[in-house]
């Protein structure tokens, strides 16, 4: 498998993308001597026959796969890989300007960001697409312009998109959205044009929208340890101001039933309302708080 390093250059065009569930799938029809199998190649939203020939497994696209690498990305259950010149590409990019890796995770379904190791969406009992929609059916209806302050790959951006006028979202570093072109569960983020997308980050770029800009905002920060000034009271003041009048906001905190999540939601909930929201309540089965304006 080729190293990390050429990540970049592979985001021009359509890809094929295996983790080691597709992997599975294509080994075990070696196993049975067939010589097709149809199998996802774009982490289980579609599926395509692939041929099984002695060197390895050929694709409609003309490229083939040496049953080697397939075996190698069976044995990397934390990893999803961009096939490219008949060699599979670990998807990963590492971050000079956060010093972070930035990896993509596959799951049954949507697959996760890592960021140095730590998945970006509640993977246990529940995948990344579900998440995303029980955060967003806590604002719901979704209308009007809305506010995503951390775009990762984009999940919560595209959804809101399916209602509202428009959405506009924000993302720190660079590195993240590499990562995401490569993610094919990603694709509308930079395909639908009612999402705008701004580089930077959003304790800075919130100060610079007109008062009353967003019907709903949905706050989807990295943990408070990461991003501690995106749980400041200063922050909040300003998701506050960009506000429109009976407004809302999700605030995804974590587990509110763990000692870690239940200290900081109580903290965030107190500064919510010193910020002028007039409710706050908790969303256990999403994580997070609901604050009304």
């Amino acid at each position: 498998m080729d190293a990390a390093a050429g990540v970049g250059d592979l985001v021009a065009m359509q890809h094929i993308v295996l983790s080691y569930i597709q992997a599975e799938s294509i080994l075990q029809a070696r196993k049975a001597g067939r010589e097709a199998v149809a199998v996802s190649l774009d982490l289980e939203l579609t599926t395509a026959e692939v041929a099984i020939e002695p060197p390895g497994v050929r694709f409609l696209d003309g490229q083939s796969l040496a049953w080697e690498d397939v075996e190698a990305i069976r044995e990397t259950p934390r990893s999803c890989f961009v096939i490219k010149d008949n060699k599979s590409h670990k998807i990963r990019v590492f971050s000079e300007a956060t010093n972070r890796l930035y990896s993509l995770m596959p799951t049954a379904a949507a697959p996760t960001m890592l960021i140095s190791g730590i998945p970006m969406h509640r993977i246990k009992g529940i995948d990344p697409h579900r998440d995303t929609l029980q955060k967003v059916k806590t604002i719901a209806p979704v209308v009007g312009r809305v506010l995503d302050t951390a775009t990762g790959l984009g999940y919560t951006a595209t959804e809101a998109a399916k209602t509202a006028k428009h959405v506009v979202t924000i993302e720190l570093d660079p590195a993240a959205l590499e990562v995401a072109r490569l993610n094919p569960w990603s694709q509308a983020l930079f395909e639908n044009p009612r999402i705008t997308q701004l580089i930077g980050d959003s304790f800075e770029e919130v100060h610079k929208f007109e008062d009353e800009t967003f019907a709903r905002i949905i706050h989807d920060p990295p943990a408070f340890s990461l991003a501690g000034e995106l749980y400041s009271g200063e922050f909040y003041r300003q998701l506050f101001r960009v506000l429109r009048p009976r407004g809302r906001m999700f605030h995804y905190i974590g587990d509110l039933y763990s000692k870690s999540g239940h200290t900081v939601a109580r903290g965030a909930a107190r500064r919510l309302r010193e910020a002028g929201f007039s409710r706050v309540v908790r969303r256990r089965k999403s994580f997070g708080l609901v604050a009304y304006k």
